[in-house]
């Protein structure tokens, strides 16, 4: 199977040999990864756009990375790739090193005096005991690890989400 990677980690310092990594994972569970920073760098932003896009096009399915990035969520370009994925009827398969329910993780005070749970900054936090937003927890399996877990739950993923 053809796997498109999506998540922040085409950000990390490493990326490269992080890259390397997922690759060799990928090959040796019998799959071609498809990385973001496979091309020769596209010169605009609306390249890369029009590029990711193509491979998740491409793709059979998708290994979405939804650790928190730069804050308590998942990266919004990961999202963005998640929810083209799967108007395309793409399986996608999450995965996150913490799959703690949101509340949990987010320290939410609560229940308060309206019985709702709230974050650090007063907003409401889900109380469904998922463990991310129900627009991701509800149509992806989420496994907790890494690729290597993601790769292990994809037999058991069949068909389309």
């Amino acid at each position: 199977m053809k796997l498109y990677l999506a998540g922040p980690d085409v950000f990390r310092p490493d990326a490269a040999a992080w890259a390397a990594r997922v690759e060799e994972l990928c090959r040796g569970a019998g799959h071609e990864a498809m990385i973001p920073l496979d091309d020769e760098a596209p010169a605009t932003a609306a390249a890369i756009y029009r590029s990711n896009l193509q491979r998740i096009a491409a793709a059979d399915a998708v290994l979405a990375n939804l650790n928190p990035f730069r804050g308590d969520e998942p990266d919004s370009g990961t999202c963005v790739e998640i929810g083209y994925a799967l108007a395309l009827g793409k399986r996608v398969i999450g995965y996150a090193d913490d799959l703690r329910p949101l509340r949990e993780r987010l320290l939410a005070s609560g229940p308060g005096s309206d019985g709702r749970w709230r974050d650090a900054a007063g907003h409401v936090v889900e109380d469904f005991g998922l463990p991310l937003n129900l627009m991701l927890a509800v149509p992806l399996p989420l496994v907790q690890g890494g690729v290597a877990a993601a790769l292990q739950a994809l037999p058991k993923c069949a068909g389309g989400t």
